[in-house]
């Protein structure tokens, strides 16, 4: 429980990342892996659910990750796009902890994402008791971001590549924005792993 609310924590990490040729949740960034950092951010707070969504490749990057108390659940649809994981990901956190509050979805390849970013993303979502907060970076908006209840609905209802973001196209949808200079940066290629080689 985090400020007298009930939040869950979900990771996606069920990409091929086809662009990348190999695992981008298992690219080494400051002597660990890119879903071993969120993992561990995440591990820092006493979220009440945590959920962990593999697909492509999930035995070998379970294999070389420890996953602390996250449940591990495997999408076996995860070619059909994002929402897919999204949608196994809430049902699985509404299965251990049906009385979630909010759900806060994080991705396996933001090396930049601190304790003090989420930290941040709850309070303002607590305070400002909207529907959703999103990280805000070079112009647009993103994850990490944190839902509440009244907006799971909408979340199991994505369809295809759809990722969250899709809800603030709606005019009744109220969101607030946490700025997060580095979240626009993450993994897709081999140029983007070797430009985070030299921030090492």
């Amino acid at each position: 429980m985090i400020g007298n609310r009930k939040i869950g924590v979900i990771i996606l990490a069920a990409g091929d990342s086809s662009r990348l040729g190999h695992p981008k949740q298992l690219v080494e960034f400051k002597g660990k892996t890119l879903l071993q950092h969120i993992i561990d951010v995440a591990n820092s707070f006493k979220f009440d659910s945590k959920v962990l969504v593999l697909g492509a490749k999930a035995d070998e990057i379970k294999a070389k990750t420890f996953r602390n108390n996250f449940e591990v659940v495997i999408n076996e649809t995860w070619g059909e796009g994002m929402s897919t994981s999204i949608r196994k990901g809430l049902f699985t956190s509404l299965k251990l902890e049906n009385k979630l509050e909010h759900v806060l979805i994080l991705l396996a390849d933001q090396p930049f994402v601190t304790r003090e970013n989420i930290e941040q993303l709850i309070k303002l979502q607590l305070e400002k008791d909207v529907q959703a907060t999103f990280s805000e970076y070079a112009g647009d908006v993103g994850v990490p971001a944190i839902f509440s209840r009244e907006v799971f609905p909408q979340l199991k209802a994505l369809e295809g590549d759809e990722g969250a973001k899709k809800l603030i196209y709606d005019k009744k949808f109220e969101f607030a924005t946490q700025k997060f200079e580095k979240g626009n940066f993450d993994v897709d290629t081999v140029k983007d792993v070797e430009l985070l080689k030299q921030m090492e």
